[in-house]
């Protein structure tokens, strides 16, 4: 019976222990010292090797300007235990609080100098530092420290407390050397430095990282200093720089991968850098042996081509897919050719037949779960393409069964949900969108809610529907490059379906479709009247940021554009392209942007 009071004793004191703790931490963190001091008092007197009582002790003593009862805990704490570098510290901080410069210095030093006794106390009293700020003190420490002992590396602390002081030659000196020593890699050291770097090249902390790679690589010829350059001329958009080094790492690692230069080639073509993207992927076809990849390039040069062709070159760009063909064949490893000519005969030359023969023949290869979900993808989007809509719902169900929680089948459920929107089935898309609105994919996701919000509006508006499905044949002709078909069919909304809810989404539709056609001015028309008439609806926003664009990148006016970019930022702060437009506001207005 003893024994069980005596545990019921113990339960009940460490019960009431944590509850003291929760408290008190909660009063800390809710800024009422007043109460927090009270719990403290008590968990530090029971708990005296608790460090982190202490110190919250000794923080609400600070916040209430109850410095005396500070120091002589602290002079209590470091009278018993020598080795309390840390309380020496907050000691000196607590008469700096008091502006007893000299008494604080005094303690200062005393920490630094217990350094010579036991180097090991370098982090923590570092550290300590820099919990004050004292940065100059915390850089003396680690230096110290190091300088006692040369096994003990700090330079990841240096470089890190150089960039807070501005330091900024001798924060990429410390990281650079992290690097060669093999203390870290080098993504840490590029995710460091991406803070400090900007898409301007005459950046002042630009100009230094190039001045000190570039002395680097003269004095030791390491590929390490041609990866950091590229990745500076990438982050700076001068992709030709960039190729000059991936080139020389390319043939100093004696071509083992070109992987590094397909993707320079590809964020060069997605950044409009068309020429350069043409002589990376040419160099890669001329330079490897690897099949995979000349066809990878092959098929990049083919889109680039397709990007500025008119109907008249397309026969050539026939033939250059069929002798592909010849070349590498029908079989697995080509899965991404077939699937680009299959594209391109319904695409381009609308002849959706025989692409369609040509993925279900892939079909019959022994494909992987993904490789076949890619086929069916292409497939599908073929079939809607012909108006085949049941087949092309059946092919995108299975790739929704076989990658339940896998972004392809969730993209397939969206294609689901849009063929059925196609086809008039409003209410199985809006079940379908309903599911994908929670979307690991952002991108999924927001397409799902501007379906769902498009069809929910609209739905109940009209009980035949005529509107909305007029608006789902001409998303449909756009979808089959009959933009100008597509055009005139939502006029007839407008001109029939006048105050209707539908009328903003058709305006911004068209407005989609004339950008498109490059017929500007008309466009701009379309948006500016969702601004003036629907500046409240949920599709102000969209207008906003489209004439920003095509202000900024269309027609060079970067000073309207700024200022449609400005009205999303302050009228519309839950806008999904508000952090997009302000980052295109603030490299109009002329910030440095990282």
């Amino acid at each position: 019976m003893r024994t069980f009071f005596t545990l019921l004793f113990i339960c009940n004191f460490f019960w009431a222990s944590a509850q003291e703790d929760f408290l008190a931490l909660q009063y800390f963190n809710d800024g009422e010292f007043d109460k927090a001091v009270v719990f403290y008092e008590k968990l530090s007197k029971n708990n005296p090797r608790r460090l982190d009582y202490a110190e919250n002790l000794v923080a609400c003593y600070q916040q209430l300007e109850r410095y005396e009862e500070a120091e002589l805990f602290l002079e209590g704490k470091i009278n018993k235990n020598a080795k309390a570098v840390n309380f020496i510290i907050d000691l000196g901080y607590n008469f700096s609080l008091q502006n007893k410069g000299e008494k604080a210095e005094y303690q200062y030093n005393k920490a630094i100098k217990y350094l010579n006794k036991n180097p090991n106390y370098g982090p923590q009293i570092g550290a300590k530092f820099q919990k004050y700020n004292l940065l100059d003190k915390a850089v003396l420490s680690y230096k110290t420290t190091m300088e006692l002992n040369p096994a003990l590396n700090y330079n990841y602390q240096l470089a890190k407390i150089y960039g807070e002081q501005g330091k900024i030659e001798e924060m990429y000196n410390a990281f650079f050397n992290l690097l060669i020593e093999g203390k870290t890699s080098k993504s840490t050291v590029l995710r460091n430095l991406d803070a400090f770097i900007t898409e301007e090249p005459t950046n002042s902390n630009n100009l230094i990282l190039k001045k000190i790679l570039l002395k680097s690589a003269q004095r030791n010829p390491d590929v390490l200093w041609n990866d950091l350059l590229s990745w500076l001329y990438v982050k700076q958009k001068q992709y030709d720089s960039a190729f000059r080094q991936e080139k020389a790492i390319f043939k100093r690692t004696e071509g083992n991968s070109v992987s590094r230069l397909q993707q320079l080639g590809i964020l060069a073509y997605d950044n409009d850098a068309i020429f350069l993207a043409e002589e990376v992927f040419n160099f890669i076809i001329s330079e490897t042996n690897e099949s995979n990849s000349k066809l990878e390039s092959e098929l990049k040069l083919i889109e680039i081509r397709l990007k500025n062709e008119d109907e008249k070159g397309y026969s050539d760009v026939e033939k250059k897919y069929q002798n592909l063909l010849e070349v590498y064949g029908y079989k697995r490893t080509t899965i991404a050719l077939q699937i680009a000519y299959a594209n391109f005969l319904t695409f381009k030359k609308d002849t959706p037949v025989p692409a369609i023969q040509i993925l279900k023949n892939s079909l019959e290869l022994p494909l992987n779960p993904r490789e076949a979900a890619f086929v069916k993808l292409a497939l599908g989007d073929i079939l809607v393409y012909d108006k085949k809509f049941n087949e092309a719902l059946i092919y995108f169900s299975q790739i929704q069964q076989k990658l339940k929680n896998d972004v392809v089948g969730q993209n397939a459920r969206y294609k689901v949900a849009q063929t059925s929107f196609y086809k008039g089935d409003f209410n199985w898309a809006l079940t379908q969108l309903k599911v994908l609105r929670s979307s690991t994919s952002q991108l999924i996701a927001n397409d799902a809610m501007q379906l769902s919000l498009l069809i929910s509006d609209n739905i109940l508006e009209d009980s035949t529907q005529t509107a909305l499905k007029k608006y789902a044949r001409a998303d449909l002709l756009a979808y089959q490059n009959k933009k100008k078909e597509a055009i005139t069919l939502l006029n007839d909304i407008l001109e029939n379906h006048k105050g209707e809810k539908i009328e903003d989404e058709a305006l911004l539709k068209q407005g989609q479709f004339l950008e498109q056609l490059k017929e500007y001015e008309k466009a701009i028309f379309n948006y500016q009247k969702i601004i003036e008439f629907y500046g409240q609806g949920i599709l102000a926003d969209d207008a906003h940021y489209a004439l920003g664009m095509l202000y900024e990148n269309k027609l060079n006016k970067p000073q309207k554009a700024k200022e449609h970019f400005e009205k999303i930022i302050y009228n519309y702060q839950d806008s999904y392209y508000a952090p997009t437009a302000r980052k295109h506001f603030r490299r109009l207005r002329g910030d440095a942007i990282n």
